[in-house]
This record gives C-alpha cells, structure tokens and sequence, in this order.
C-alpha cells in the first residue's frame, strides 16, 4: 500500500470579490481532485489548535502527525535542520529574512514594501547573507544562508522571550514601526535589522537589481525564534518509510528532523515557476524505491495569497492539479494498491495576505474503498457540508495510514 499527502500550502480562502465572489478552490479547474473529493472522505480538519500562531511551522507538524503541543519550540529551528545547522541547547535560531523597505528617513516609519525583495534568488541572496555575517557574525551571532529570501541566524546564548516579533509577510504595505521588536532583550535584534539599512544600500547585489528594475533586499527581518526541537522519528511513530518533496527549508526540516528521506529537487522555487515535474519525479521515485509514504509538499498558493495574486493563486491550484496529481495518480495506479490525501495547511486569503487559524478542508481517497461521496467537488464550502471536522488534526494521518 503507497500512501502519499499533496499538501498545498495555504489553498484554502475566503470568497473574493477579485473572483466574482468565489474562492479560488472554487474557481478553479482541478478534475482531479473533484474527481477524489467525489470517490472518497472530504470533510474540515483543524491544523493549528486553539492558542498557536497559524504559521506553516504548526501546521504542517500537525498535518505530519504531531501534536504541536509537545512538540513545537518555534519555525526557524526546523529550518535551520535542512539548512545543516547544528544548535546546541542554548542556542536560538531565527529566521532572517531579506526584505525590501522603503526610503522613509525614520527606520520606524519605512514601510514593508516586499517581504521576499523582489523573489531573490539564492545566488544573489548568499552573497549578501555572507556580507551580513562579516558584519554582525562570527561571535555572538551568526548568519547561515538558505534559500532564495529565506535564511537563518544564530543566536548563542539567546533568548526567546521576546515578545511579538512580527512575520514579515504579515505586515506587506504596512508602516514597520508598530512590529518591530521593542523588548529590552531584543535590542541586539533591532540594532541588527536598524544596521543592515546602512550596510545594504549601496550592495553591488543591490545595485544590480535596480537597475534590472527589480526591488532591492535593502534589509533583514528577525523573527520565528526557537531552539532545537526533539520529533519522534516518522517510521518509528507511525511504522512507514517516509519521504518529504518540497522546496523550503521548514518543510525539509521537519522531515530530517523527524528522520525521513528529503528530496532536493533542482528548480524547486517555492512559487508558480516551480519545477513541478521535478517534483513529481521525485515523489514517485521514492515510492518505486522502496518508500511507502511521501509527503509532497508545493508552497506556491500560499506565495500568491501573501501577495495577494488572485489569479495566480486559482492557477497555482490548476497547475497542482494538473501537473502534481493526476500524473501522480496514474503513477500510483501502475504500483497497485494506494490512498492518497489533498489538503492546505492553513488557510491564506487573499483579502488580508496573510494566515489565518480557520479549519481547512481535506480529501482522503483509497483505491480499495472509493465510493460516491455525494459532492460534487473539493472545495471550503463542500467540505463543510459534509459534516465531518476532525478537531484533533495530528490524528487526521492516522485516517490516511489505516483509514479507519
């Protein structure tokens, strides 16, 4: 039995009025999934419990199978893991993100213009993250990079309680001097985020995107502390081999962490320019090789509903429909016997571009037990009609691995 999730991360919405008041799971063309929503279960799950931030960190731990309660000390640890940073006990790893501020005079009055500066690329991105280490490195702190905008920094000896230290992407467009970091301990943080201004105006990085007319990463934003977390591993737990497809670091590192194979896949963005066949090819090659579980995960609805791309998120769901499972599942069928499972992590609508905590909808379909669900396709609206909400979502898994 190959058992597989596609975990589409933040597909689930609110009714738009960009989309003549539908959401674009309902907008969009994906036989494939309403074809498993009609032969299979559909119904909510809540992926992140009541009191913890609806960030991907949470979610995906619980759509994993683990319960975020005893196990969750924060986001930039797990991807510190793929990234192939070692922390020790005291230490506190964030995320730092390159951004893009704007040219207001006051560090507090620049407004959050992109927090993904312009979708820099990892080449780019290294070569100033290794100008942020030689600065404010190699003592205290350090500064690792990862991918494309997304890097991490090492705080030894640090301290997480901090008070709110705002997501980036939760405040695009907005003024930053109500989000930033103003605990006394967090000072070291502030001066950091307040230095990299000066230190990054003039970067050749820099210089070279705006000239293409592409937005410069101008600064860093700290946030998503937390130190080495513990995860019982996946095969252990659940008594499958499993295996993690993804392009981000969060993703792969809960699977390193939680001992799976992850799959580095060329090309593999985060955004509607992914390399889906790659993917694709990796998910299935796990599976033929031996593999009875693989957890394929596209961040790109998830990417366009922080920028508020209403279109490009109705296509983001076409494309995983198109591209991800229905060749997925002729390549399933060819192998005998499977169940399948299609869900966002979170919801991220497109009115306010950023998470929300809301249950999401879920479609679990099983070669052996499909039957007439009496939907008509997968989208917020059936799920809910359907009267199924599994509360407890890090049980959700337990349905896909033994149904029942």
């Amino acid at each position: 039995m190959k058992l597989v999730v596609v975990l589409c991360d933040g597909m689930a919405d609110t009714p738009s009025d960009m989309l003549g008041g539908k959401t674009p799971m309902e907008l969009a063309n994906k036989p494939a999934m309403d074809w498993l929503a009609r032969h299979g279960e559909t119904g909510l799950v809540r992926t992140v419990p009541n009191g913890m931030p609806p960030g991907s960190d949470v979610a995906n731990l619980t759509v994993m199978g683990y319960d975020t309660a005893e196990c969750y000390t924060g986001r930039s640890p797990l991807e510190a893991a793929n990234i192939g940073i070692s922390l020790n006990d005291d230490d506190v790893a964030f995320r730092c993100n390159l951004v893009t501020l704007s040219d207001h005079g006051n560090f507090s009055d620049k407004i959050m213009l992109d927090y993904c500066a312009g979708d820099i690329h990892t080449e780019q991105a290294d070569m100033i993250i290794r100008d942020i280490q030689k600065t404010f490195g190699g003592g205290e702190f350090d500064f690792y990079t990862g991918t494309a905008y997304r890097h991490c920094m090492v705080w030894h000896g640090g301290k997480t309680a901090l008070g709110t230290v705002t997501p980036p992407h939760d405040i695009t467009g907005r003024v930053i001097g109500d989000y930033l970091p103003l605990h006394p301990d967090a000072a070291p943080l502030l001066n950091m985020m307040k230095g990299s201004i000066e230190l990054l105006k003039n970067h050749p990085v820099n210089i070279k995107r705006m000239a293409e007319g592409l937005n410069p990463a101008n600064a860093i934003w700290l946030w998503g502390q937390g130190k080495r977390p513990r995860l019982q591993p996946f095969t252990e737990r659940f008594g499958v081999r499993g295996s993690v497809v993804s392009a981000v670091d969060l993703v792969k590192g809960i699977g390193r962490i939680a001992k799976m194979n992850v799959c580095n896949v060329e090309g593999a963005t985060g955004y509607i320019d992914t390399n889906y066949k790659g993917k694709l090819d990796a998910a299935l090659g796990e599976l033929k090789n031996g593999q009875d579980f693989v957890y394929v995960h596209i961040e790109a609805p998830d990417e366009c509903g922080h920028r508020g791309e209403a279109l490009n998120k109705v296509r983001a769901i076409e494309d995983i429909d198109s591209r991800i499972i229905a060749p997925l599942l002729e390549g399933l069928k060819e192998m005998g016997d499977f169940r399948i499972m299609v869900l966002p992590d979170h919801p991220t609508p497109l009115s306010i571009r950023t998470h929300t905590s809301e249950p999401v909808p879920y479609l679990i379909y099983s070669s052996l037990e499909a039957c007439s669900s009496g939907i008509a396709g997968f989208n917020e609206k059936t799920a809910s009609n359907t009267g199924i909400m599994v509360d407890k979502g890090y049980e959700l898994i337990k349905r896909l691995i033994s149904l029942k």
